[in-house]
């Protein structure tokens, strides 16, 4: 934001120099990159050309006499637009001009030159600022300038500049009379009523023109109407207010338009009321509906677009653009006026697309409706008193914004404790009046009326910075703070949880949370809504995770693709959702394996389901699950798990988590993974873990193989042997399948590993035996299970 100071004092009086006015600006929170005078030329005079001729060595030069009002100097002059009777812009000898030019006395051919005529350009005006005619060639001033006298005065640029950088939350500091209130409040200046005053005739614009607003995306729409505009330059202060502040000159319509945005805020935008059909509509573009902008470049829409209409196609992209249709130009006579604010994020996205303006700028960052009916009348008086206009009488008006000013209660011990300091309520109470907020305090309790203009005062710690910063932070006495103690409660199960995976060989890693939305959807069947970025850095991050599954398959393609296919990585973060209008985020662990897997010295094995399974296990029963969790085929499988091999992971008969092998489709390498809601298992509670003493014995293992029907899960019938094993079988694990020769049809072949102990002596056969045999007849009876030949 460059602020003119010129521009500013109509609303504010100060008098301090644009350095101390930059610096006092900071103290407050708005940071500058560089504060100066507009033009930063020196020993400039207004001098009269009294004499021209051609230089008689060369076929471009000139000589000039040039009076500069105590001396009449010989110069010679380049510029191919250089006559007598000029009034002109002259470098004297000594000058310094902003492109690093010293300007000396000299010899150009043999002939004497005693300074410069200078363009615009060589004073520091940029060529976007400049006619055509300034452009090739010198600046020529009025007539009734008078020679000796100072240039840049005489053309109303005597201006002082400061470049704002100003934070993301202070959309309000993009006016003048935003502006106005920060400076009213450094310095306790009260800020000047901006005028409105105009003239309205008879005839009401509601008669014969209306508004159809069809989106939520528009909050607030104002038309008015000026008749028998005259379209001409725009006033010297006009133009000199615009070129400060970075924006070029056009003709009076236009540039009042830009004008009144500055002041208040309020993007504008003019329609030429002739072309439009009596009405304005807002509504969301179509999909691939066209558009040609006023810069001549046919535009595809989309349904993220909001479009202003006449009802039966697009004129203008709302907050970015006006269509070349119903664009202002040298003939226009009638003009319809649009005041309006859109949603933000719209407005930014489309503007994304188009192009980024000072008027998409103000929406992104928020407006104040008030200064919207403010900035329409504004404009009414700028277009009578500067375009001759006749304003009709009336304002067509959709309105769906607040406009009361936002009420915080607040107590002055708040503010103390907070900012560590001693201030009194009667200053506390002087600051809130110098930012021009109301109050009503009863004891030490405030009631602040913050308005609607501060966009960013929402709550008591908005008011306590405000405090903080007009009061001064240099003036807080330093010192250490004094916050109460808690014990912590600081939970381990995360740190241990990580431990433990890592004992058991493998590698944590940590990803991007970013995914393409594409990705979002693909490793679960669980209904969520994607919670996709407003403003992605690039299209393959654009949306939050749900599973992580696929940020560890991205790792593993890496390090496939570099010859690296034994992995075995975890990673513990979150996932995103949002459901209605509720945002929620869970807690995960993710477990990707293939390759081989390292089990110790001399020891590895090719990783199979039963390896990760086992890997669950032990994570399941460190957190305290042993004896309430199992794993049971989906009723519903992703597609990208294989249908064969792939598990929900249960406890206490709920689903928590999903293993399995990647589908073929997926990758052609045999990929297995894992992922638990922690957020969700950590809610069930669980006891001390109870540690029981290695048997001093040695135990026993039996290898047992049936056949039962193949939709039989091997959970139920470990269940089963266990209960019928006795106290003495402390353990059950399947550790095959066959299906294939030598087995029935619709048959499969489990075997499993029994393992029996005591903690009193060696179990001999005779003791192991009894409890197979049991084993054997409960599976037969509960599975029509057969032993294995």
């Amino acid at each position: 934001m460059k602020l003119s100071t010129n521009f500013v004092k109509d609303y504010v009086d100060i008098d301090v120099d644009v350095k101390t006015l930059a610096e006092d600006m900071t103290s407050v929170g708005n940071e500058y990159d560089e504060a100066g005078k507009l033009i930063n030329a020196t020993n400039l005079v207004i001098g009269e050309v009294k004499k021209c001729e051609m230089h008689p060595d060369s076929d471009h030069l000139h000589i000039c006499k040039v009076d500069v009002g105590n001396e009449i100097l010989n110069i010679v002059c380049g510029a191919p637009n250089v006559k007598k009777g000029q009034k002109v812009i002259v470098a004297l000898a000594g000058a310094e001009l902003p492109n690093g030019i010293k300007i000396k006395k000299g010899m150009i051919r043999g002939q004497e030159s005693n300074g410069m005529i200078c363009s615009l350009s060589e004073i520091g005006i940029e060529s976007k600022f400049q006619s055509e005619e300034d452009k090739t060639g010198i600046h020529v001033l009025g007539n009734d300038a008078i020679p000796g006298e100072d240039p840049i005065k005489y053309m109303g640029l005597d201006d002082e500049i400061i470049d704002f950088d100003l934070t993301a939350n202070r959309g309000d500091l993009l006016s003048i009379l935003g502006m106005a209130y920060e400076i009213g409040a450094i310095y306790d200046k009260n800020v000047k009523d901006i005028d409105l005053s105009h003239k309205e005739n008879e005839n009401d614009i509601n008669d014969t023109f209306k508004l159809d607003i069809k989106t939520d995306n528009c909050k607030i729409f104002l038309a008015k109407r000026a008749l028998n505009v005259e379209i001409k330059e725009s006033p010297t202060f006009i133009k000199n207010r615009l070129l400060a502040s970075g924006i070029r000159p056009i003709n009076n319509v236009v540039d009042i338009s830009n004008y009144v945005m500055l002041e208040t805020g309020q993007p504008l935008h003019f329609y030429n009321a002739d072309s439009l059909k009596g009405k304005i509509e807002v509504r969301m573009a179509e999909d691939n509906e066209k558009l040609t902008t006023l810069d001549g470049i046919e535009r595809n829409l989309t349904n993220d677009d909001i479009v202003i209409s006449d009802g039966e196609r697009a004129i203008g992209l709302a907050g970015v653009m006006g269509g070349l249709d119903t664009e202002i130009e040298n003939d226009t006579k009638n003009v319809i006026i649009e005041a309006a604010i859109f949603d933000g994020v719209r407005v930014r996205l489309t503007s994304k697309k188009i192009v980024r303006s000072e008027a998409s700028n103000r929406f992104e960052k928020g407006l104040d409706s008030n200064r919207t009916y403010m900035a329409i009348e504004r404009a009414c008086t700028l277009l009578e008193k500067y375009a001759n206009a006749t304003i009709s009488k009336g304002t067509c008006v959709y309105d769906k914004t607040e406009k009361e000013d936002k009420k915080i209660d607040i107590t002055l011990e708040k503010i103390n404790n907070l900012l560590g300091s001693n201030i009194s309520l009667e200053e506390v109470l002087n600051i809130f009046r110098r930012l021009g907020f109301k109050t009503e305090s009863k004891q030490n309790s405030i009631t602040v009326f913050v308005p609607r203009r501060r966009i960013d005062i929402e709550i008591q710690e908005d008011l306590i910075e405000e405090v903080g910063r007009i009061y001064g932070v240099n003036n807080i006495e330093a010192k250490l703070p004094v916050v109460p103690t808690i014990p912590g409660n600081y939970d381990k199960r995360i740190r241990n949880l990580r431990n433990k995976i890592i004992s058991l060989g493998l590698n944590e890693t940590l990803s991007y949370i970013l995914l393409n939305e594409k990705e979002v959807n693909k490793f679960t069947k669980d209904i969520f809504e994607p919670i996709k970025l407003l403003d992605p850095m690039s299209e393959d991050r654009n949306t939050l995770r749900y599973s992580m599954i696929p940020s560890l398959l991205k790792i593993y393609e890496y390090n496939a693709a570099h010859e690296n296919k034994d992995v075995s990585i975890f990673e513990i973060g979150k996932g995103f959702y949002k459901h209605g209008e509720e945002y929620g985020e869970d807690e995960k662990l993710c477990i990707l394996m293939s390759g081989e897997f390292f089990k110790g010295i001399d020891n590895r094995k090719q990783v199979d389901f039963y390896i990760l399974k086992g890997i669950v296990e032990e994570i399941l029963d460190s957190l305290g699950y042993e004896n309430r969790y199992g794993f049971v085929k989906p009723k519903d499988i992703p597609e990208e798990f294989h249908p064969g091999q792939t598990a929900d992971i249960i406890v206490n008969g709920k689903k928590y988590g999903i293993m399995g092998l990647l589908h073929p489709e997926v990758t052609e390498n045999k990929v297995f993974v894992c992922e638990i809601n922690l957020s969700k298992l950590f809610e069930l509670k669980t006891g001390k873990m109870k540690y029981k003493e290695i048997s001093k014995f040695p135990g026993s293992k039996k290898d047992l193989s049936i056949v039962v029907d193949k939709n039989i899960e091997s959970l139920n019938i470990a269940k089963v042997m266990k209960k019928a094993g006795g106290n003495n079988l402390t353990s059950v694990e399947a550790f095959d399948v066959y299906e294939g020769k030598g087995i029935e049809e619709g048959k499969k072949s489990l075997a499993f590993s029994l393992t029996f102990g005591s903690q009193d002596k060696t179990l001999t056969d005779e003791e192991i035996n009894p409890a197979i045999e049991k084993i054997i007849q409960a599976v037969e009876k509960e599975f029509k299970a057969e032993l294995r030949k």
